[in-house]
């Protein structure tokens, strides 16, 4: 017996039109069945992340060192553990988003890139130049270097295709796989954005922060994070000219940036001079959820694992944290109990990495690299149509095509991702009565006097003068205002009146309206006066002084 759909229930009868009605049950429809396979395919998920487990109370996880853990392991595992000996160093790495193939640059100007899992080379250059910063774009194929003064892109054989002069003394890279976008930040304090599927400048932000050396993106929101020297850390996005998230999160200049790919980009971690390390909580930024004082000093690197542990190289070691202890609100500067760790003489650590889909974290130092097995870090599951570790020519080749058609607009970046799709606040619409209809009016084209009538702040006492009105008590237009005020029929008192008119009960303005209202008395009870057989006796300049 076949399974039937899910059907959505409607929620949108309310709307009269029947064309976007239909629309919204098909999308409502569309997301309710992708719920259902969703749940479905959860049982083909047969692997599991695991930790490591020790039997008695007293024993402790950080006292295990990498040689037992790789002893324990199984051989597949026990390959990640690893050391690279290289002479070009310090140096930094980055992973594919498959977590196959690796790059490496040195400080010196040494710059590689390999696949990992078989010892394959790619390419291996010398450039002779200061590198700061290594990333793949879209895929192992292509990937930019930052160098002394500009970042270079180089393809798989390690042949020099663009030289992006516009990006002026680099120092951090991020790639933006979803967009097609690099992003980069330099000594100018220049954050610049580049599309590198039609190869123009997309927009670039002046920080006003000075030289940027701490730079993150959230993969969930496409969201730029940086770290400035003045211990602010800012969010940027192409479609802002200011940063739409700043921050005072350290004391002294910020050193490193992370964010938390596990709980949907909920958590951030910063590391700055001072020597803390803080995590916050992106949804409301009331303050550090958790924050502890480093014993080492120096630099410091931070990176979050796929299954939310938290990695902190700092002196001569490498720190690994796990949740929920990181992210659980403590009075105290002490630091969570630590899950792993592991000594490294190589001063200084410049990066860490996690391997998407892999047990493994990649520390980059002045002796080359060094790979640790961390149990539990790794997401144990993927998806074959986001990222196959396993992808041939072919695959990759509709897997490059398929994502530049479905490129998503940089307009389309925020904060609130959920943003994308939902429904658009209701107008602010007013009735507005013209010629005995009642018409629907924006609050924006209403008249002042209207809109502060319809808001509740208009003054009853404030009345129109016989200027602003025509023969059938219809307000006038600003035109017929104009040509009206050419005329020179205003007399001095209303033009007073008029620029001292007010939103308020003004004393002076209600004293002098009450003198005008008895003036106009005045005149009638002299015409009456005059029509009866009593005499018109002409105004004189001292009847104001009369009571």
């Amino acid at each position: 017996m076949a399974k039937k759909e899910p059907k959505a229930e409607s929620s949108y009868s309310h709307i009269a039109n029947k064309k976007l009605r239909t629309e919204l049950n098909r999308h409502a429809a569309q997301a309710s069945r992708a719920k259902a396979l969703q749940e479905d395919a959860e049982m083909l998920l047969t692997n599991d992340a695991g930790k490591i487990e020790v039997e008695g109370e007293m024993e402790r996880t950080w006292r295990i060192g990498q040689d037992e853990i790789a002893a324990g392991a199984g051989q597949e595992a026990a390959r990640g553990r690893r050391e690279w000996k290289l002479d070009g160093g310090p140096y930094r790495s980055r992973y594919t988003r498959n977590g196959r193939h690796l790059a490496v640059a040195g400080r010196t100007g040494h710059v590689a890139t390999f696949d990992w899992l078989t010892g394959t080379l790619h390419s291996e250059l010398q450039l002779q130049e200061t590198c700061r910063d290594i990333t793949f774009l879209h895929d192992h194929s292509h990937y930019a270097v930052a160098q002394k003064k500009y970042v270079f892109i180089y393809d798989r054989d390690g042949v020099e295709l663009h030289c992006l002069k516009s990006h002026i003394e680099p120092t951090r890279l991020e790639f933006l796989p979803y967009h097609w976008l690099l992003a980069s930040v330099g000594n100018s304090g220049y954050l610049k954005y580049q599309d590198t599927s039609t190869g123009q400048l997309l927009v670039e932000h002046r920080t006003k922060l000075g030289a940027c050396t701490a730079m993150t993106q959230n993969i969930h929101n496409a969201v730029i994070h940086l770290g400035h020297q003045n211990g602010c850390v800012t969010l940027w996005t192409p479609n802002l000219p200011h940063p739409a998230v700043q921050l005072l999160a350290h004391m002294g200049p910020v050193l490193s940036v992370s964010v938390d790919p596990s709980q949907g980009g909920r958590y951030m971690a910063t590391a700055g001079r001072d020597g803390t390390v803080k995590v916050w909580d992106c949804r409301n930024w009331k303050g550090a959820v958790r924050d502890w004082t480093l014993r080492s000093g120096g630099d410091v690197e931070l990176e979050w694992s796929a299954r939310g542990a938290l990695a902190v190289a700092s002196g001569g070691g490498v720190n690994i944290y796990t949740r929920p202890s990181i992210q659980t609100p403590v009075h105290t500067k002490t630091p969570p109990p630590l899950y792993l760790t592991h000594p490294i003489p190589n001063r200084p650590l410049t990066s860490v990495r996690f391997a998407p889909f892999q047990d493994i974290l990649t520390i980059g130092h002045a002796a080359g690299l060094s790979s640790i097995i961390v149990p539990g870090a790794g997401e144990p599951n993927f998806d074959s149509s986001e990222a196959d570790p396993f992808e041939n020519r072919k695959a990759r080749r509709e897997k490059e095509v398929k994502a530049l058609l479905d490129k998503i607009q940089p307009d389309s970046i925020t904060l609130d991702p959920e943003m994308m799709g939902s429904l658009a606040p209701p107008s602010k619409l007013t009735t507005k009565t013209v010629d005995g209809k009642d018409l629907e009016v924006p609050f924006a084209r209403l008249s002042r006097l209207e809109r502060l009538k319809v808001s509740g702040k208009a003054d009853e006492t404030e009345e129109i003068s016989d200027d602003e009105v025509d023969e059938q008590g219809k307000p006038l237009s600003k035109d017929e205002k104009e040509r009206r005020k050419q005329r020179g029929r205003n007399k001095s008192l209303k033009r007073y009146l008029r620029k001292q008119r007010k939103n308020v009960i003004d004393p002076a303005a209600v004293a002098i309206r009450r003198k005008l209202e008895k003036q106009r008395a005045d005149k009638i009870k002299a015409r009456i006066e005059a029509k009866n057989g009593g005499e018109l006796r002409t105004a004189s300049a001292l009847d104001r002084f009369k009571q």
